[in-house]
């Protein structure tokens, strides 16, 4: 199962989240969604995401 970065919600695969730097992850989400270009996403303004990737709709 993928894991998930708890700040930012994005899927990561080594032990550092590539946005915030962090390391609080969990296998605990629900649904997905890919963001291609957030300059031009209403989805990515509206939660505020400003770089492209997987990311994951709920976190627990």
């Amino acid at each position: 199962m993928k894991k998930v970065c708890k700040t930012c919600k994005i899927f990561v695969e080594g032990n550092e989240c590539p946005l915030c730097k962090g390391k609080q992850f969990t296998e605990s989400w629900k649904g997905r969604m890919y963001i291609f270009n957030p300059e031009k996403s209403q989805i990515a303004k509206r939660l505020n995401i400003t770089a492209k990737g997987e990311y994951a709709i709920k976190v627990r």
